[in-house]
Order: structure tokens, then C-alpha cells, then sequence
């Protein structure tokens, strides 16, 4: 047994197979820091590699996210507190007026499977909703998604609204219209087309 078998569980979302390794693991007496690191959170950057080659596209990286987390849940009591927040805390949630989130909810999925601590606002999220709850968790970084090109507008004005507060929180855009030069525009921090990019830009944005 080895966190290889991890990661190659994920890899081929096995769910079962992820949660006895990870079991297995644990009563080895693997180290926890081990098998987050090198077995979950490397899975789903080899998952992110394979999407950016097109060998697996979106409902794969689904599959292997949910399969990851069902490893993180078993992994999770045995975490130190705080062991989820130490590369940052992530908030994200679709802008108001949108109802789409199969993106956001994989983006999170990956973010999460990353090691950071995310906040999932879920959808039709306002402007102060977003503000209050990067102030409240002291987030490092604030996803914005939107699938109608209607709702746009509102990222632009949650963007304003964050560098408004004060808050140190690094903003990012994505969804199916929006665009880099739409994020430059609004005075976004970052964009990303798709889940893997979106872990790359954090990683980035949270180092810097």
C-alpha cells in the first residue's frame, strides 16, 4: 500500500477504491501530510495535466474531483485544524442573478483538492454577500462566476466592491462568455477558461 494507489484511484475516479486506500493508508501509518500532498492533491494535478493535453475533459475531472474528495472526507479528522488553511482561504460563488454552477462547483472541488480552505457561497450570490464573507474568513482569494453574459456587469461591480472594502483578497473571473480582456477590464486580479487554470492562478495569486 502506497500513496500512489491514491492518486491513481482519483485518477481513474474510483470513489471506492479512494476511500479504502485512503483508510488503509491512515492505519499504515503513512503520514497524513503524505497522503494529502502526494496522493490527493497530486491526483488532481495529474487530472489537471491530462484536461490541458485533452486526454479528459470536463465530466472526467468531475469524476475524479468528487472522488477525491470522498478521500478527503475520511482524511479530514485527522488533519490538524488548520491544516487546510495553510495555503490560503479561497471564497468563491456565482454572481447574483446566475443560477449556473457546474464550473464553479468543479473550480471549488479542485481548489479544495489543491489543499486550500474554500468557502462555497453557492449561487445568485450579491455583491455584499461576497464582501461580507471575505472579510468574515480573511480570504486570500474571491472567484466570481457567471454563465449569462447579463449577469456580467455584476462581476465588474463585486470587483469594485472588494478593492472598495480594503480587503488584501486577490479577485478572479471565469465562466463560459467571460473573457481575459473582460478581467482586465474590471480591474480583476486573474481569469481562467477552466478548473485546472483557476488552481494555477491561486497558486500564483496566493505565493505573490
Amino acid at each position: 500500500m502506497s500513496v500512489t494507489d491514491i492518486l491513481e484511484a482519483v485518477v481513474v475516479f474510483n470513489k471506492v477504491a479512494v476511500v479504502e486506500n485512503v483508510k488503509t493508508a491512515i492505519d499504515s501509518g503513512i503520514s497524513i501530510d503524505d497522503i494529502l500532498n502526494k496522493g490527493l492533491i497530486k491526483a488532481m494535478d495529474v487530472v489537471g495535466e491530462k484536461f490541458s493535453s485533452g486526454e479528459v475533459f470536463v465530466p472526467e475531472m468531475l469524476m475524479a474531483a468528487k472522488a477525491m474528495q470522498e478521500g478527503l472526507e475520511v482524511l479530514k479528522p485527522h488533519l490538524e485544524s488548520d491544516a487546510l488553511m495553510e495555503k490560503g482561504t479561497v471564497i468563491i460563488g456565482t454572481v447574483k442573478g446566475d443560477l449556473h454552477d457546474i464550473g464553479k462547483n468543479l473550480v471549488a472541488m479542485m481548489v479544495e483538492g489543491a489543499g486550500f480552505n474554500v468557502i462555497d457561497l453557492g449561487v445568485d450570490v450579491d455583491t455584499d454577500k461576497f464582501v461580507s464573507e471575505a472579510q468574515a474568513q480573511n480570504a486570500d482569494v474571491v472567484c466570481l462566476s457567471a454563465l449569462l453574459t447579463t449577469t456580467m456587469p455584476t462581476m465588474a461591480k463585486t470587483v469594485d466592491a472588494l478593492k472598495e472594502s480594503g480587503l488584501k483578497a486577490k479577485t478572479i473571473i471565469g465562466g463560459a462568455p467571460v473573457t481575459d480582456a473582460y478581467a482586465q477590464q474590471i480591474g480583476a486580479d486573474g481569469f481562467s477558461d477552466n478548473a485546472p487554470g483557476a488552481v494555477e492562478l491561486i497558486r500564483k495569486l496566493v505565493a505573490a
